[in-house]
This record gives structure tokens, C-alpha cells and sequence, in this order.
């Protein structure tokens, strides 16, 4: 072998055994995408959620509700991650998920719906109908964070960009952004607009079909070639790790990845950076061992409360009523409801 080509060999094989080293310290290679997907933005054009904005009659830098330095890329450029359009639905006969899967529940005019984690975590959103009015169902896997609402004619898409390490949603009408733990606009024509959402739960798929026994669940069938039994982000649903920089944690007394339930209110003022408004945080091994809590909430008394058939936080008005609640990872309720 010539030298020239036995350097260029030793070469190659020096940066795989380093390549090589560093997927074993990141604890595998999902672990190893997972901390370095952020520099795949430089493959992506990562300008186009705000040029589409630029284009329209105001630069969003003047009325956007956050700065712009913290809107931060994700990896994947706008649609990068492909909502589901034209979502189709399996029963608990022909359902691939077995009964220990997480889903999204969601009950509207009588019709009971389930959308899986394994699907949501690769898609984030699903633009759908449920008792025949137009919704949007969000799932954020970087925070754990659920929000269901209606859409009117329109959809919503994953813009790629991230807010306080939290999926940022984008109306497809005109391109305004919103942050998907608030429901809330925060850049473009829908700036400061609060959305209209609707209660969602998050449960495993038998508890779910005990209760609803003729929900409809998710297709694995989306147009898209994914591998739906697998979980794409190595160990983060259970480690310390947090990939993109989130602010107040210095306010947290909890594991980051501890699972807890939040309700909240937007208000009227709109304060930069900030959010407007009245919210309360559940823990849920709290609610396990309590059962039941009355707390003071924007004036009233709500009662939350731990649903044992369906293992998580149920949040109501005294009268029974519904409040729409999501869950999210300990981290993200200092960081979009925290003291400033």
C-alpha cells in the first residue's frame, strides 16, 4: 500500500474510533442524535418561519411577545417534522399499541379519540376532527407538554423552532407562532392570542378503552415512514439532561423529568418574555398520595384531583366541570410560569 494511502486510511480510522467513542459516552447513538441534533440546523434553512412573517405588513420583531434571540432552532427546519393532515384510525381490535401505551385522550360531542405517544412523538401534531369540530392535538417530547384545541378552517405545522426548550406551533392561515405550553401567541398577526383549548389527558390506552371502549386510536398509517415502536430520544424521558437552555430553574425542587399537571389562564396585559395570567402546578406522586386538592385558582375554588382509573390529574370547576390541564416535565413550569 502506497503512503499516501495508508495515512489516509489511519485517518478514516482514527475519526471513527473518535465518532465511535463519542456515541458511547452520550450513552448511545439515540442519546448521541439526540444532544447534537441542534447542529443539523446547519444543513437546514433555518430562516424561514420569519421570513414567511417578513413578508406580511409588520417585522415581527416589533410586536413579537418574546425575543427573538430566545426563539431558538430545533434541528429541523419549518415542516421538518410533518404534522398529520389527514389523520386515519384503528379500534381496540386493530391497534398495533398494546394496553401499557401512553396516549392522549380526548372526548368531544360523544366521541372518544386516543392518539399514541409512539406516534406523537415523531409527528408533535395532528390536525383532526372530534365530534365534528376542527382541532389540533400537540404533543411537545421535549417537555411533556399536551395541548388540544380547536382551529377553526385552518392547521397547524411545527415551525422547527423552540421556546424555553418547547415546541412552537405555526398557523398555517398566516404564519403566526405560538408557544405550545402557554397556547399563546407570541410572534406575527396572532401575537398575544390566547387559543381556544379543549380538556386532554394523558393515560395508557387500556385504562383509556376500559372507559371508552369505542375510542378510535391513531393509525401508524400517516404517509410516513417512521418506525412507530420506537421511542427516538435515547434516555431523555428519564434523565437529568435538558439539551437547549431553560430559564428559572434555580426555582425548581424537583427532579426535571418529574411528571406534574398544570392549569393556567392567560390575562390581559402583555408583558415581554412573560406570561399574563393565573396558573397552579399538581405533582403527580403528590396527587397519588392525596387524592384530592381545593386550591384558589384566578378568583375561584378548583378541585384537582387523582384519577385512579385513569392514573393522572383530573382538574375541575366545583361544579364538575372540566379545566384543560396538560402535563409537562418538572423543568417547564418555572420556565414559562415562574416568577421573573
Amino acid at each position: 500500500m502506497k503512503p499516501i494511502a495508508k495515512i489516509a486510511l489511519g485517518t478514516v480510522s482514527i475519526i471513527a474510533i473518535s465518532f465511535g467513542g463519542m456515541v458511547v459516552h452520550a450513552g448511545g447513538w439515540e442519546n448521541f442524535k439526540l444532544r447534537y441534533f441542534h447542529l443539523t440546523s446547519i444543513f437546514h434553512n433555518q430562516s424561514k418561519e420569519l421570513d414567511d412573517l417578513r413578508k406580511q405588513s409588520k417585522p415581527p420583531q416589533e410586536t413579537a411577545r418574546i425575543n427573538l434571540d430566545n426563539l431558538l432552532n430545533g434541528g429541523p427546519p419549518k415542516d421538518g417534522i410533518p404534522s398529520i393532515d389527514n389523520p386515519k384510525f384503528d379500534t381496540a381490535e386493530t391497534t398495533p399499541f398494546n394496553k401499557d401505551e401512553t396516549v392522549i385522550g380526548i372526548v368531544m360531542n360523544g366521541e372518544a379519540k386516543a392518539y399514541p405517544y409512539k406516534i406523537m412523538n415523531w409527528h408533535e401534531i395532528v390536525n383532526d376532527s372530534i365530534g365534528d369540530i376542527n382541532v389540533t392535538v400537540s404533543y411537545c417530547p421535549l417537555c411533556d407538554t399536551i395541548a388540544a384545541f380547536t382551529r377553526g378552517n385552518t392547521t397547524f405545522g411545527v415551525s422547527g423552532k423552540l421556546y424555553q426548550s418547547c415546541l412552537v406551533m405555526y398557523r398555517r392561515s398566516d404564519d403566526s407562532l405560538y408557544a405550545q405550553p402557554w397556547t399563546l401567541g407570541i410572534v406575527g398577526p396572532g401575537v398575544n392570542e390566547t387559543l381556544d383549548r379543549i380538556p386532554a389527558i394523558k393515560t395508557n390506552l387500556g385504562d383509556w378503552l376500559e372507559k371508552h371502549p369505542d375510542s378510535k386510536i391513531l393509525s401508524t398509517d400517516t404517509g410516513y415512514n417512521r418506525n412507530y415502536q420506537d421511542y427516538p430520544y435515547g434516555s431523555y424521558y428519564t434523565d437529568q439532561k435538558l439539551i437547549f437552555p431553560v430559564r428559572n430553574q434555580e426555582q425548581r425542587d424537583l427532579h426535571p423529568k418529574e411528571i406534574v399537571s398544570y392549569i393556567w389562564e392567560n390575562g390581559d396585559k402583555t408583558p415581554k418574555k412573560q406570561f399574563s395570567g393565573a396558573s397552579r402546578q399538581f405533582v403527580h406522586e403528590e396527587m397519588k398520595q392525596a387524592g384530592e386538592k381545593v386550591v384558589q385558582f384566578n378568583g375561584r375554588k378548583v378541585r384537582a384531583r387523582w384519577n385512579e382509573q385513569l392514573e393522572t390529574v383530573i382538574v375541575e370547576e366545583m361544579d364538575g366541570t372540566r379545566i384543560p390541564s396538560s402535563t409537562a416535565f418538572a423543568f417547564v413550569y418555572p420556565a414559562f410560569f415562574g416568577k421573573q
